[in-house]
């Protein structure tokens, strides 16, 4: 089963999410990609790219 966090994609501090191996790491940069694009103003729907 895939976990919502899971679809948070893309470049988090010049890294891309999906790259990292680490699964501590990973959900550290979901998060900080997660921070970063609400504070955007964007819509949590866009972010978790539903």
């Amino acid at each position: 089963m895939r976990r919502r966090c899971d679809l948070i994609a893309g470049v988090a501090r010049q890294v891309r999410v999906e790259s990292v191996e680490d699964p501590l790491m990973r959900e550290i940069r979901q998060l900080d990609k997660l921070v970063d694009e609400l504070a955007k103003g964007r819509a949590l729907d866009q972010v978790l790219r539903a």
